[in-house]
């Protein structure tokens, strides 16, 4: 285990990071079916969990009647975001960027070739670790602009997808 720091966002806002000694510190009582009794810096809080999204990691609390929704990020969901390899849930991709830079090891995929969700398209080096990027959705690939070999930036667009 380590001491990375959670990062929290509250109501879409606020966001702050709280260390994992600061949690321990925290003194939360369940109180029935989704309700707790919270003290914290000698101030009583009376909570509910209202609603809960597991995987987007976010909770929606009734804290003394006020309502706040909270999106917790651990080290390795700060780690997914700081190299650009998070996507959006439904929202269809139609374009590949290299989410860092490196070098294009290997192109596996070729103009209008039919992909499915999960299906490797190409090899990028990076950091000395081999990335294989997938599709993120069903799709044809409309065009290669990766070239084997190459050096790309962060954000250089690979492929596009149709």
């Amino acid at each position: 285990m380590t001491n990375a720091p959670f990062h929290l966002q509250v109501n879409g806002q606020h966001e702050f990071d709280l260390q994992p000694d600061q949690i321990k510190e925290l003194n939360l009582i369940p109180d029935g079916e989704g309700r707790y009794h919270l003290l914290l810096e000698g101030r009583s809080y009376h909570a509910r969990l209202e609603a809960v999204d597991y995987a987007n990691r976010q909770y929606t609390f009734r804290i003394n009647g006020s309502k706040y929704t909270v999106h917790i990020a651990d080290q390795y969901d700060q780690l997914v975001q700081q190299l650009g390899l998070s996507v959006g849930g439904s929202q269809k991709e139609n374009t590949v960027k290299a989410p860092m830079p490196g070098l294009v090891l290997n192109v596996l995929v070729q103009p209008g070739q039919i992909v499915q969700k999960g299906d490797a398209l190409l090899i990028l080096e990076a950091m000395k670790m081999e990335n294989v990027l997938k599709a993120v959705s069903d799709g044809v690939v409309k065009t290669v602009r990766a070239i084997k070999g190459s050096t790309v930036d962060k954000g250089a667009l690979l492929l596009e997808m149709e």
